[in-house]
């Protein structure tokens, strides 16, 4: 263990001083490293002898760019984008996208989509259950990460000649119109409702209420009109 000697330099003072300490660098570099000496304040004012943590970090050239004498800093305190820029990069496509001036999809992917065309060639048959994990199996879908916890969503592009049972969370507008006419039972599965306070819960349902009204009062005035 390093020889410690304490060194009295007032009665409100004192300094511990170990070898570690007392030289900086190597046997060469006789001048003392002060900022090293492990000082005690004893007196009642004592807290009036400290030093700016600005001025040690400076004298010692270990401040790192940002720093703000210990608030919170700037960078962050200013909100972020989520994701890439607003944007989550998957594959090649997006990176071409975005130099044709198309831009990318903001934020991060709140589903898994898989099209009908891609259920068309996994060589699914009629009676077939259309999951998550029915899709997994045949080598569609491949989550890993992040992307297990997320929802199916089945969107429209292509064809689908052969009745299946969906059971996803979110159906396309194109994708129900053909699955229905098809034939195949779609089955939405809900996934958590989103906690509101009651009183924000309460006016949504009035204010729902309130349009729900306000639209059919219009469509009966343009039912009269038409029919008058």
């Amino acid at each position: 263990m390093a020889a410690m000697l304490s060194i009295s330099l007032n009665p409100n003072v004192s300094a511990s001083i170990s070898l570690h300490s007392i030289f900086k660098g190597n046997s060469r570099n006789l001048r003392p490293n002060s900022f090293h000496i492990i000082v005690i304040r004893t007196g009642k004012r004592a807290e009036q002898e400290t030093r700016s943590l600005v001025v040690v970090n400076q004298a010692v050239k270990s401040v790192s760019k940002g720093f703000e004498g210990g608030q919170m800093p700037l960078y962050r305190r200013i909100p972020k984008l989520r994701g890439i820029a607003g944007g989550s990069l998957t594959d090649n496509s997006f990176l071409l996208l975005s130099f044709l001036g198309q831009g990318m999809h903001a934020g991060l992917p709140k589903c898994i989509p898989v099209n009908l065309k891609d259920i068309e060639t996994a060589g699914f048959r009629d009676g077939d259950e259309v999951s998550l994990v029915t899709l997994a199996k045949r080598g569609l879908i491949n989550p890993s990460g992040r992307d297990r916890k997320l929802p199916l969503k089945i969107l429209g592009d292509g064809e689908l000649n052969v009745k299946l049972n969906f059971k996803a969370r979110v159906f396309s507008p194109s994708a129900k119109k053909k699955l229905e006419a098809a034939g195949s039972s779609l089955i939405v599965l809900h996934g958590w409702k989103k906690w509101v306070k009651p009183s924000v819960a309460k006016n949504l349902a009035r204010a729902d209420e309130y349009f729900a009204q306000k639209r059919a009062a219009a469509s009966a005035a343009e039912t009269e009109s038409t029919s008058a």
